[in-house]
Formats: C-alpha cells, sequence, structure tokens
C-alpha cells in the first residue's frame, strides 16, 4: 500500500521535515536487517485521535529489542509521549504509528554490538491492510509452502525487521497464485499464523487460536480479540491447529494492527463462506472500542489531546 506523506517524522529525539528523515546507505540494518519494530494505530473518536494500546506496543518493542541484546535509547514513558506528540505536529485525526529501533551507521559485519542505535516514529494515513472489500466480506487465503520461524532459528516474538522476509516469500507466494493472503505452518506442520497477522478458526461455536509455541507472534490485536470474546462469553481455546480443522471450519479470521479483523472465506479452494455470527459480533465490538464507544474498553485508548 502506498505512503501518504505528512509534515514530520520523529528521529531520535527530533522532530524532522519527512524528506530529511535519511538514513546512510551502510547503515547495519539495511545490510543485517538489525531492526526491530512496531505497528501501531490511531483512531478518531469522539474524544480525539486515541492511539489503541500504545503502551502494550512500546512494550513489546522494548521485548523485541532485549532478545536481540539491543538497548533501546529510551523508555517506554518517553516513546509514548514522543508519539502523541508526532501526531499533533502532523494534525492528524486517525493514522498508522510505525516506531524503529535499528543499529545505525558506523560498523559492518556480524558482530552488531558497536553499532549506534537509533530510533525513529513514522506516521501516516493508511487505510485497511487486506481492503474494505475484504474486512466486509472476507479474503482467500492459501497455506504457504514456506514454513513458519523456528523459534531455534529465529525468535518468534521479536518482531524484527530481517524476520519478515519471511513473510514477503509467504505473501508472494499466494498473491502470485491467486489468493489475497497466505497461512504459514510452524515446523511441526501446524498453523501458525499469517505474514503479519494471527488466526482464529470458529468451528461448532467453539473459537480456537494457535498458542506460542506454535512460533506465532505475540499479537496485540490477538490478545484483545480473546479478552472480548471471553467478555462476550464466547467458548475460547488456545490450542494447536491443524489445516484439517481449518479446511472444515465454520469461520476464519486474521487479527492484527494493520489488518484490524478480516473474515477469511476460503483456504486452499475449501469454502468457508461469509462472514460468520461470532466473527460479525467480535468484529464489531472491536471496531466500537476502537472508536471508543464502549466505556469498559476505555483504557485501552491512549487520546493524543
Amino acid at each position: 500500500m502506498p505512503i501518504n506523506k505528512v509534515d514530520k517524522i520523529w528521529m531520535n529525539g527530533k522532530l524532522v521535515n519527512w524528506d530529511d528523515a535519511k538514513i546512510h546507505v551502510l547503515t547495519h540494518a539495511l545490510h543485517y536487517g538489525s531492526g526491530v519494530f512496531e505497528g501501531i494505530r490511531c483512531y478518531k473518536t469522539s474524544k480525539g485521535p486515541a492511539v489503541f494500546r500504545l503502551r502494550e506496543h512500546m512494550e513489546r518493542l522494548h521485548d523485541s529489542a532485549e532478545i536481540y541484546l539491543k538497548k533501546v535509547p529510551y523508555s517506554v514513558e518517553e516513546l509514548c509521549k514522543a508519539t502523541k506528540e508526532l501526531i499533533k505536529a502532523n494534525k492528524l485525526d486517525s493514522c498508522y504509528i510505525r516506531p524503529i529501533v535499528y543499529r545505525g551507521y558506523g560498523e559492518m559485519g556480524l558482530n552488531p554490538l558497536k553499532a549506534p542505535i537509533d530510533t525513529a516514529i513514522a506516521v501516516w494515513s493508511w487505510g485497511t491492510y487486506l481492503g474494505e472489500e475484504g474486512l466486509k466480506n472476507g479474503i482467500r487465503a492459501k497455506i504457504s509452502s514456506f514454513v513458519r520461524i523456528d523459534p531455534n532459528v529465529l525468535p518468534p516474538r521479536a518482531k524484527a525487521t530481517g524476520q519478515y522476509i519471511n513473510s514477503i516469500l509467504a505473501k508472494m507466494e499466494a498473491l502470485d497464485c491467486g489468493y489475497d493472503e497466505a497461512i504459514l505452518l510452524d515446523g511441526r506442520g501446524m498453523i501458525s499464523e499469517g505474514p503479519g497477522e494471527n488466526i482464529f478458526i470458529v468451528k461448532d461455536n467453539i473459537i480456537y487460536t494457535p498458542p506460542m509455541h506454535a512460533s506465532i507472534l505475540p499479537g496485540i490485536t490477538r490478545d484483545s480479540v480473546i479478552k472480548i470474546a471471553k467478555d462476550l462469553g464466547m467458548n475460547l481455546h488456545i490450542t494447536d491447529v491443524d489445516r484439517g480443522l481449518l479446511y472444515t471450519a465454520d469461520e476464519a479470521f486474521f487479527t492484527g494492527t494493520a489488518a484490524e479483523l478480516t473474515p477469511i472465506r476460503e483456504v486452499d479452494g475449501h469454502k468457508i463462506g461469509k462472514p460468520g455470527p461470532l466473527t460479525r459480533k467480535l468484529q464489531e465490538k472491536f471496531f466500537e472500542i476502537i472508536k471508543g464507544q464502549d466505556n469498559k474498553y476505555e483504557h485501552w485508548l491512549d487520546y493524543v489531546k
């Protein structure tokens, strides 16, 4: 999806003009993928723009950095404050937010420990990742021939830049085969997740979602939907899911900051159908929450003003 230019980007503690937010061609992260990042959304509400679960995202950014022996130069509180200042500076009612902590210019080679640590936050207007039509009627997905990274190969719970080559290969394969999105299996052959989304399956009014040991990223939208489902009295199990259960599912959907809550209507030619009642109920509640229309979950919203 194209990036819509705004006025300012936050880099190492300062607001800089969009066109001046540059790095050197020999930046370590460009060559070795040694960065960690987040994807966050800010939504328009009746009380002004509000960032969804901002603190949890910045805490996960710090966790990802810790896994890669990287000391983030800014605290969670400082990053949250900088994010809100940046949204204000760009006069945005809603936006996508991309913080990144990366090893910068000054060192080359596989020992990154002496490279400087740079931090940036960008915001821009960004629509629905898998399309409005997909959000409404569901998308078509394909189980990828590429396997999701294994914990003993790369740490799946870290949201690291270099790791997303795995997701890019799966995504391109799915698109080349005429599908909207991919689904990756873990090293055991169990359902893991999408290239940039967690997955949920509904069978006989029971919701299933893969556990952490299925090589998934601990998704913040996933966590939100699990809490919402339980609050709504739905029967939800965090357990291993095989492709047979997915192929015979009554409903299925992806969750993620970019994808939000996107239904899946078909997998590998197996028709799941239009979004079902549990998917719709969760989707409706999720969108009420992010728009500030449910006071029970207002603690998930960090208001900009």
